[in-house]
């Protein structure tokens, strides 16, 4: 079981999503996302197989929630910064997003 001091490690932040590509050299059908944090964090890349509900562009300028503190992860010839959480749910992932617009870098808490 985790404890609340283990979660607290996760550094969990909205960002904006400014691209999203289809993710070709991927075992796994994926996209290829740009997200912007904001200042402190800056603009981050992230692989995320999330097709069975989104488009590239239902994905840009939706706000969603990640964590940014896991070391980079090598895809293919692709490096994904960030860890874009959704919910396995009935027919693919959904992004878990916020319910209104709030500030690139806001951290979960």
């Amino acid at each position: 079981m985790a404890t609340f001091d283990e979660f607290m490690k996760l550094d969990i932040r909205v960002g904006t999503i400014t691209a999203a590509r289809v993710f070709e050299k991927a075992r796994k059908p994926a996209y290829q996302l740009t997200v912007d944090f904001g200042e402190e964090i800056g603009v981050k890349k992230s692989s995320a197989q999330i097709m069975d509900h989104y488009t590239p562009e239902d994905l840009v300028g939706k706000q969603v929630l990640a964590v940014v503190n896991f070391p980079p992860r090598q895809i293919a010839d692709f490096m994904s910064e960030v860890l874009v959480l959704g919910t396995y749910s009935e027919g693919g992932v959904v992004l878990v997003t916020p319910d209104m617009a709030v500030k690139n870098g806001d951290k979960l808490g």
